[in-house]
């Protein structure tokens, strides 16, 4: 039976301190998602447990809120003193500072500190917080070891551990720094707490569990069976020339009940020149990719969130950790190197109960990339059909009104990217 988050159990129930509870009701949280109802207990428990779900489906405070309540009022952990009880690693930057906020807003009625440890920002704010005293700490596997090993992050007193996105730090190369980083924590005198969320469970992912974990319970948010890809998002797929692809897009930008939407590209390179092109057709653009300062990064994911631009354009990378529930339509410039990145990517739409619009873009020199894709996921689009700019198709597949044209307006700055100079047209 699928979960209705009107039947499904508040935080209350599932016997969470009245601190958070008050502190997620007061950000119209108040009732679990599948993965929370499933994990909650469990964590309360001190159990340890992996769990899989895809991005969108609430993980965030199915780890983040018991392991609060612990933190705040357990008499295995040991009381408060500013070293770190609880260590939360994820893949990225943008991922920690996602992470880092839930975390902060649940424990707004708490005396928890969280504070977030990422590379990209100067090491002296970080020590001096640490050094202040931090009772959760957030961070990317690389920025952590560094800070450990210079003897300013103490984990000597962690009571519990969550792995994020594992499946992710595993293709980044991180398992090395994951497993220099659970040896140092401590196994007594309470036994050390894991939990381990993954999209995917690959073989290595698979082996850490078995070899550091203590029995861990596996959990799902959905059966076994269940697509790769959210039953609430309508995938879009076709053909289209790589010289008429910014025209396509303008024109999917104009659909009616388009909001926020991400458009993703494969390259630093293609993620800039798209920006400002659609920046030069009036759009409200921000930018998020590799090239980019953390600074400049971190203000165009704040506006995105905020809503003060509503179309970020970013590669893959930058992407992981846009945690935004209410995009209503992903684009796919340029076809994604393999079937996780495409579930990675479409999956930041038709997140949590709502519904969200694919639109996938394939060139004339990526229809081997989207066959394995389809082949891969079951998708059953094996041949997409070729859409143009003006393809009456195009229209009436994304609901685009037919007045639509290439430009919407005077030209706009792209926020985190340098102006360019108009371009005619």
């Amino acid at each position: 039976m699928p979960h209705s988050v009107d039947s499904a159990p508040t935080f209350a129930e599932l016997g969470v301190a009245a601190e958070i509870v008050d502190a997620l009701a007061q950000a119209g949280i108040t009732r679990t998602f599948a993965i929370q109802e499933l994990a909650i207990p469990l964590a309360l428990s001190g159990r340890d447990l992996i769990g899989q779900a895809r991005t969108g489906m609430g993980k965030t405070f199915g780890f983040g809120v018991p392991l609060l309540d612990r933190v705040f009022d357990d008499a295995d952990i040991a009381e408060l003193d500013g070293t770190p009880r609880a260590l939360v690693i994820v893949p990225t930057r943008e991922l920690a500072v996602q992470v880092g906020d839930d975390l902060t807003m649940a424990a707004r009625h708490t005396p928890i500190r969280v504070t977030t440890i990422y590379g990209g920002r100067p090491y002296e704010d970080q020590v001096a917080a640490l050094g202040e005293g931090v009772d959760v700490v957030v961070g990317t596997p690389g920025r952590l070891i560094d800070l450990y090993e210079r003897g300013d992050l103490t984990l000597s007193a962690v009571a519990i551990l969550v792995l994020d996105e594992a499946d992710e730090m595993l293709d980044m190369g991180f398992l090395p720094d994951i497993q220099k980083l659970w040896s140092a924590l401590p196994s007594s005198p309470a036994p050390l707490q894991s939990m381990l969320f993954s999209a995917t469970m690959p073989g290595p992912i698979l082996t850490l569990a078995r070899t550091l974990m203590r029995r861990p319970v596996n959990i799902r948010a959905e059966s076994g069976d269940a697509a790769a890809t959210h039953a609430t998002t309508n995938q879009v797929v076709f053909r289209s020339h790589r010289m008429d692809k910014l025209e396509v897009t303008a024109r999917v930008l104009q659909a009616t009940g388009r909001g926020r939407t991400i458009i993703f590209a494969r390259t630093k390179r293609t993620a800039a020149d798209v920006a400002q092109d659609l920046g030069q057709r009036g759009f409200s653009i921000g930018s998020v990719h590799g090239d980019m300062s953390q600074e400049a990064r971190e203000r165009s994911l704040d506006a995105f969130r905020r809503g003060a631009v509503d179309i970020l354009v970013a590669t893959d990378v930058a992407a992981r950790g846009i945690d935004v529930d209410d995009v209503t339509h992903v684009i796919n410039f340029q076809t994604p190197d393999d079937p996780m990145t495409y579930v990675h990517r479409i999956g930041r739409t038709g997140r949590a109960g709502r519904t969200g619009t694919a639109v996938t873009l394939v060139g004339f020199d990526e229809t081997r990339k989207w066959a394995a894709i389809n082949d891969e996921l079951g998708l059953g689009m094996a041949e997409p059909p070729e859409w143009f700019s003006t393809s009456p198709e195009l229209y009436d597949a994304l609901s685009i009104p037919t007045g639509a044209s290439g430009s919407v307006g005077p030209a706009r700055a792209v926020l985190g990217s340098p102006a360019r100079k108009a371009r005619k047209r």
